[in-house]
């Protein structure tokens, strides 16, 4: 599936970070626990270079527990990053990222000026309401929408530390295929730039060989349906999608269970291990060397070309 979905406010965003990072002091990544790799935008990394970064894994109590400890462990011993899984049904934690990030900074920590810290994540991966929570009243809109923030804000949290809110990014283009649908099926994406029964096809694919007991249990099923097709006619079935004809509809299905597991309802599911996302970055790169040597051979016959022509 390919998704390119970059409205312009992004970009506007990604020029007014570039132009303030000088003085930032601190970056808070807010990622999502569900798909950490997926929802780590490669733009950021590029853009905070040495700076602390913090990372939020935010919506933790929709991500599978032991996995989510595990990407905390990765970004620790791998990256060099602390990183804190974090859910507004537990305030004190969210409030707890001012803290970290004065450790982070002892120099400035006692200091007569505040600690700048940038704040920065994808579309509707929880930013707005992690910045509410630190800022202790309503500041930024939240919604499961994305791209609701549209403008750059600082916030005083009034603890020694001015917060600097941005619109969520995404990367003009998605070069892992499975990030695509990982991002889709979580909400990071605008509806309407997805199809619902592709981005199910491949949730429910995922599902079953990674957290089928969580189907069965919810679909009071002893046995499941060995293929997303036949999995998806029996959940229509259960829950009335019929179309004319007593034919299941796909995509009305498909909708229920795309909201089912961005609520929670289906359990708790995270789509993705650090070890995929090793595995991934793997053939990613090996996917950019070949277009990249392909458009420097094509380069090189159209300089050929034009060398020949005179």
């Amino acid at each position: 599936m390919s998704i390119n979905w970059f409205p312009g406010h992004m970009h506007k965003a990604i020029l007014e970070i570039k132009k303030i990072l000088p003085t930032v002091d601190v970056i808070i990544e807010v990622i999502d626990a569900r798909i950490p790799y997926s929802s780590e935008n490669p733009v950021i990394g590029k853009l905070r270079g040495d700076k602390p970064c913090v990372k939020l894994l935010s919506k933790s109590d929709l991500a599978d527990p032991e996995t989510t400890q595990s990407w905390i462990d990765y970004f620790d011993k791998e990256q060099g990053v602390k990183a804190m899984a974090v859910t507004t049904q537990e305030p004190e934690r969210i409030r707890a990222v001012s803290d970290l990030c004065k450790k982070l900074l002892p120099h400035k920590a006692h200091s007569v000026g505040a600690i700048n810290a940038l704040i920065m994540g994808i579309p509707n991966v929880g930013k707005s309401a992690i910045i509410n929570t630190l800022a202790g009243k309503m500041i930024a809109k939240t919604g499961n929408e994305p791209a609701i923030t549209k403008g750059q804000q600082t916030i005083n949290l009034h603890n020694g530390i001015m917060l600097v809110d941005t619109p969520g990014i995404l990367w003009p283009k998605i070069e892992n295929e499975d990030s695509g649908y990982r991002l889709a099926a979580t909400g990071a994406i605008k509806n309407t730039a997805m199809s619902y029964d592709d981005v199910a096809f491949y949730a429910i694919e995922f599902f079953l060989k990674t957290y089928p007991h969580l189907l069965k249990q919810r679909f009071k099923l002893t046995e499941l349906p060995p293929t997303e097709l036949e999995f998806l006619t029996v959940a229509g079935r259960q829950r009335g999608c019929l179309s004319e004809g007593n034919v299941v509809n796909i995509e009305k299905i498909s909708r229920i269970l795309l909201t089912e597991f961005r609520d929670g309802v289906l359990g708790r599911i995270s789509l993705e291990t650090p070890e995929m996302a090793e595995r991934e970055k793997i053939v990613v790169q090996q996917q950019i060397d070949q277009k990249n040597a392909e458009l420097a051979e094509k380069k090189l016959q159209r300089k050929n070309g034009f060398k020949n022509r005179r």
